[in-house]
């Protein structure tokens, strides 16, 4: 099954903005032609928002009875997670050692591949989910920062680039160093085995994984109750 964490309302809505002239029919009923359009007009209004709030209302329902988003994990592995609500980034830190700071920026999804089955054969409409994470290794006040700039698919991490900036990012454009995957072997192993040793691993990735799906639920639940709560708000006379 292909990647569907969420039920798009695009077409249902854009299928009501298309009937919206269709709900009530515009049959003059008062004597006052400018009092019937008016009145005409906001009943038109109140019966398409009240289409909208009624599928809000279903989607959400949907959501929280097919499975509810669960309580914010506040720790992985030593790292702290921090998320803020309504942020498409949350952050993890830890120590390491008496002098380093570990700190990892992660995206929520923001591509995806076509998955292979394990002979190479693309499986047919199935997708991995890319999540982009920022790696920042800190030692000590005033020191550069070692940064890593890597993939995490579902049960594996891949460093796509590392370099050197300074702790106050004055440098606008970084040399980053030439691509990951041109460097020697060796050297990518080695690469591989220092992220390893900080906890950016295999694990590391499946837990992102499964962090990201619930928040994916959870910020489209908490989306669906905003835009909910503006169209229910009043206009102020």
């Amino acid at each position: 099954m292909g990647h569907r964490l969420i039920r798009p309302l695009r077409g249902t809505i854009t299928r009501l903005l298309q009937q919206q002239p269709k709900l009530l029919p515009t049959t003059n009923v008062f004597l006052n032609p400018n009092s019937s359009r008016n009145y005409i007009s906001e009943m038109r209004k109140e019966a398409f928002e009240g289409n909208i709030l009624r599928l809000l209302r279903n989607e959400i329902q949907y959501e929280l009875d097919r499975s509810p988003p669960s309580q914010h994990i506040p720790e992985f592995n030593l790292f702290i997670v921090d998320e803020k609500p309504g942020e498409q980034w949350i952050r993890l830190q830890k120590k390491f050692g008496e002098t380093e700071d570990i700190r990892v920026d992660v995206t929520m999804f923001d591509a995806s591949v076509p998955a292979k089955k394990p002979g190479g054969v693309v499986a047919g409409g199935d997708v991995q989910l890319h999540i982009t994470m920022i790696v920042n290794v800190f030692k000590g006040e005033g020191s550069d920062v070692l940064e890593f700039i890597c993939s995490a698919w579902p049960d594996t991490i891949e460093i796509r680039k590392v370099f050197t900036r300074g702790h106050d990012r004055i440098t606008a454009q970084p040399y980053t160093g030439p691509g990951f995957k041109n460097l020697d072997d060796k050297l990518q192993d080695s690469l591989y085995d220092f992220l390893e040793t900080r906890g950016i691993n295999d694990d590391l990735a499946a837990f992102l994984h499964n962090y990201m799906k619930n928040k994916d639920k959870t910020e489209f639940i908490r989306w669906m109750g905003t835009v909910k709560s503006f169209i229910e708000k009043k206009q102020k006379k």
